[in-house]
């Protein structure tokens, strides 16, 4: 994989302390034998930015004295460049888990996930150390997801929350005026891309033992959540390659919902309707598409992020299999 893998330490941290602990196993021999270069950085920001860190609505440092979390163990999101898979990220870090590993073939957007993700620490949980993997990674290439994944696996041991929201649109258009390539490119990444990347973290996922929850019910040995969208379930017209790709999505969560309840692995499935995100930069409030659903507006990354952090969460421990939407009622009309 012609890339690098790098990590973000916490805001605080000195990279004497960081590099002179032995905390990080980066330098193994497979990543060697990779070419891999991890690089250490160390930020401090000020940003404002939707979401959890607004100064105005951020809790402060005493509500968040207990540094109690739903979410001890480890996130992956895949897509985490911008949009839904970034506010992810930054939702992981504002409910207190403290290792998040960025997957997207953006690595430029992943540093400023990364940046956001520090920002979020700071104003929502000074007392966390919250640790970031940046790993440029294109999901429909089987070598680099089994690359990503193991270097994940290899740092911090687990996969406890898997969030696969990578994804492309597609060019508007008829079947019969769509090229095949343009097909295979979509389809590729969401579909072929999405599986490749449940496969390899429900492979992981099978060889480590549940993980205790904060509340005492019981743990499971990992959580899934793929992004989809509502175009999976009704469509809309000239985006045949998008709906396909996105309603494999849906029947892929069930399928493997039901093979791995007994193992222990809750696998759930979102989907968004308009939502905004530089992918839908060109809609605006008023078009006839948004104004179809009954809420008669675009959702948010945030609103998106809340039902991906509660089906992670171990409060929706018999939550499994199941295709909830985020759009505003689209799919209800």
């Amino acid at each position: 994989m012609q890339s690098q893998l790098r990590r973000d330490f916490d805001l605080h941290s000195k990279p004497g302390d960081v590099l002179a602990s032995g905390q990080s196993r980066a330098n193994n021999a497979s990543a060697n034998e990779l070419g891999l270069l991890e690089e250490v950085r160390i930020t401090a920001f000020g940003a404002l930015f939707e979401g959890y860190v607004s100064r105005e609505a951020s809790p402060t440092a005493s509500d968040m004295s207990s540094n109690v979390t739903m979410f001890p163990g480890v996130a992956l999101v895949t897509g985490a460049a911008s949009g839904i898979g970034r506010q992810c990220a930054l939702a992981f870090v504002a409910e207190g888990c403290t290792r998040i590993a960025l997957i997207d073939r953006d690595e430029d957007g992943m540093s400023e996930t990364s940046r956001l993700c520090k920002e979020t620490a700071r104003l929502t949980r000074p007392k966390s150390t919250v640790s970031t993997f940046i790993i440029p990674c294109d999901v429909s290439i089987e070598s680099e997801v089994t690359v990503a994944l193991d270097y994940v696996v290899e740092e911090w041991g687990r996969i406890d929350y898997a969030v696969n929201c990578a994804g492309v649109g597609g060019t508007a258009g008829p079947s019969h005026r769509q090229a095949v390539d343009e097909f295979d490119r979509v389809t590729g990444t969401n579909c072929r891309g999405t599986w490749l990347s449940a496969r390899g973290e429900i492979i992981r996922m099978l060889d480590q033992e549940p993980l205790k929850t904060h509340d005492g019910r019981r743990g499971n040995r990992g959580v899934i959540v793929n992004v989809a969208s509502n175009m999976g379930l009704v469509s809309r017209p000239e985006c045949p390659a998008y709906a396909a790709s996105k309603a494999a999505i849906v029947s892929l969560t069930k399928s493997d919902a039901i093979d791995y309840a007994k193992e222990n692995i809750r696998i759930n499935c979102v989907c968004p309707g308009i939502i905004k995100t530089p992918m839908t930069a060109d809609i605006r409030e008023g078009d006839p598409q948004v104004q179809r659903a009954p809420m008669r507006r675009m959702g948010t990354a945030q609103e998106v992020a809340d039902v991906v952090m509660f089906l992670c969460s171990s409060k929706a421990t018999f939550v499994h299999g199941a295709t909830i939407c985020v759009d505003g009622g689209y799919t209800a009309c």
